[in-house]
């Protein structure tokens, strides 16, 4: 028999050494520390940061862009003289800017999913303690929250400057919170959609593709047919052809309950009753697109 700890078996001796290795006591963080850190690389990853330069220079651009011309209107808004508010309201703001908030979420949309798929790491992400809704729910959140800091920070700063020009406090504030819930609800909404398209390919130049497309072609064709019916006097279809666009799907809603001015030909957007429709086309796109992304990752999971 060994002096040290061992077993003799024959004339073969098996050692077992003590390589100081001990069981892990410290604080289990679990599912939910595990969703939020996933959710802040998500969304620091929407803007580059704590990735190259390179992946920094098109999100951080885009975002001066809509803090830029929120700047510009300010400044001219200062210098009109006995003007007594905004050229721009708060709810029009993201429909006129609607081309960068667009290129934004195709950029950023396939960067936070499609690579995943792309490199095979999601089941990476499930072999620690988390589960297909957490990944889901913080990729979902993160790039929502990416939109609206996108899209809200634009309306902080014409709040802010309104607010500077000494324009009524009362009406400022109240169409300011106005336009705050409608970005939320197009950042919800245009993040479930950008994430589907998205995660259907790994391919990250087809994600960017589809996202144009179901943003852009979508509002370039809903918008014609709309001058086509206002033009020939079809005004009463008007309302309802905004129902086949994401942009005109948000246009309709804060047309219809948050007081804004539609941008539909004619001015003539949705009243209370079409609204309602609007809203559950609203809030179904977005449920949908929780359901597909859920059905997506069951069959790249484990």
């Amino acid at each position: 028999m060994s002096t040290e700890t061992g077993i003799a078996t024959g004339s073969e001796t098996s050692r077992i050494h003590n390589i100081g290795y001990r069981a892990y006591d410290g604080p289990r963080l679990g599912r939910a520390y595990a969703r939020r850190s996933l959710y802040s690389q998500s969304l620091r990853g929407s803007f580059g940061l704590g990735r190259s330069v390179k992946s920094k220079v098109l999100p951080m651009l885009l975002f001066g862009v809509m803090c830029l011309v929120a700047a510009i209107i300010v400044a001219v808004a200062i210098n009109i003289p006995d003007s007594t508010k905004l050229p721009v309201k708060y709810t029009s703001y993201a429909i006129y800017l609607q081309a960068v908030i667009g290129l934004f979420l195709a950029a950023q949309a396939p960067q936070s999913v499609s690579r995943d798929l792309r490199f095979k790491s999601v089941p990476l992400y499930f072999s620690r303690p988390i589960e297909r809704g957490d990944y889901v729910i913080a990729k979902f959140a993160a790039m929502a929250s990416a939109l609206f800091v996108l899209t809200g920070a634009p309306l902080v700063i014409l709040y802010a400057g309104a607010l500077l020009a000494k324009f009524d406090f009362g009406d400022q504030t109240k169409w300011f919170a106005q336009g705050m819930v409608s970005v939320a609800l197009l950042s919800v909404l245009f993040a479930g959609l950008g994430l589907v398209m998205a995660a259907l390919t790994p391919r990250r130049g087809f994600g960017v593709a589809a996202v144009i497309a179901v943003l852009t072609i979508s509002y370039g064709a809903v918008s014609t047919v709309q001058g086509i019916a206002w033009s020939t006097g079809s005004t009463g279809s008007v309302p309802w052809l905004g129902l086949f666009s994401p942009i005109t799907l948000i246009d309709g809603v804060q047309t219809a309950f948050l007081g804004a001015t539609s941008a539909f030909p004619g001015g003539h957007g949705p009243g209370a009753g079409a609204g309602v429709a609007y809203l559950i086309v609203v809030l179904a796109l977005i449920a949908g697109s929780y359901a597909v992304l859920m059905r997506r990752y069951r069959r790249v999971g484990l």
